[in-house]
């Protein structure tokens, strides 16, 4: 299935055991996957139109009254658009509002630049209380989105659209402040979060051929990050890769390095450069922003000969 489409089930299961869980969109609820969820629940879902800082502003309000809502719309709008209603009206104020931002990074595709948020991360991190998750497939969304709700407090979930490969077992236990350690290894600690967890699991296979162990760890809640899981992984390999579908300041990699940072072991990355997006499709977008499995594999090996 799409990842937005298991987000509208879980959000219709979500608001039939709950009257209080309500949806609040920016006149996109065809693309974020929840248009079908209006004649169901009227009561519950909310079009505030092309007009994100009102609607998360209704949303802090809702929530003030004892509401759950959720606010939704492509990542650059649902973080840097409405980044002062998130700081003062959501996260200030204390309020139980959850913010879905669809569509991170390169997976905007051809929408291009405008619309290609490679700096979400790095928006809403600094801001106090705030939580950010980033699911890696729908077993993982699914058992995680119940846990988010009854989360009191703010939580951004950065949203793939599309479908992603599974990574994890039907059986799958989530912790929201807790890291999943998806490969055990000896050589090398890589931390990814989102897109890239099953291309970094594939680089894994193909490094393993040439001996090189990795130990491979899905950071799944980027902010506040599962500091001890990072640090004993990167203690017993001695070197660490971080990869992310992100600009490589303020997101993944940076939260790594603030866990590390009394650690005297080499730190790699994969990931955005510093720069903004540009329309293609995925494949190229790949290419060009070094999202690859050969780069991650390559990055690796210069990591591992830093030790």
């Amino acid at each position: 299935m799409e990842m937005r489409a298991v987000y509208a089930q879980c959000m219709a299961e979500l608001m039939r055991q709950d009257r209080h869980v309500c949806v609040l969109d920016a006149d996109l609820s065809k693309a974020s996957g929840t248009r079908g969820l209006y004649p169901e629940f009227p009561q519950q879902m909310f079009d505030c139109g092309v007009a994100e800082q009102n609607m998360a502003s209704i949303a802090a309000g809702l929530a003030s009254y004892g509401f759950k809502p959720y606010i939704e719309s492509f990542t650059p709008f649902a973080t840097r658009r409405i980044c002062d209603q998130v700081a003062i009206s959501i996260c200030y104020a204390k309020q139980n509002v959850k913010i879905v931002g669809t569509d991170p990074g390169i997976s905007a595709e051809l929408n291009g630049g405008t619309h290609m948020s490679m700096e979400d991360v790095g928006v809403l991190r600094s801001i106090p209380g705030i939580v950010i998750f980033e699911p890696v497939d729908q077993v993982q969304l699914k058992a995680a989105m119940p846990v988010i709700n009854d989360y009191e407090g703010c939580v951004y979930i950065r949203l793939f659209r599309k479908q992603l490969p599974d990574v994890f077992p039907p059986d799958y236990s989530f912790r929201l402040f807790e890291a999943d350690k998806l490969r055990e290894g000896c050589d090398l600690s890589i931390f990814v979060s989102g897109l890239l967890t099953a291309d970094v699991l594939e680089a894994a296979e193909r490094l393993a051929v040439e001996g090189i162990s990795c130990e491979v760890l899905n950071i799944h809640t980027i902010k506040p990050i599962d500091r001890k899981a990072v640090i004993e992984s990167a203690r017993k390999t001695g070197a660490a890769l971080t990869v992310e579908n992100h600009n490589v300041i303020g997101g993944l990699h940076s939260a790594v390095l603030e866990a590390l940072a009394e650690e005297k072991l080499p730190v790699c990355r994969v990931g955005v450069e510093d720069r903004f997006g540009e329309v293609g499709k995925m494949p190229y977008l790949r290419q060009v922003m070094g999202l690859t499995i050969e780069n991650i594999i390559a990055t690796a090996r210069r990591a591992l000969a830093l030790k």
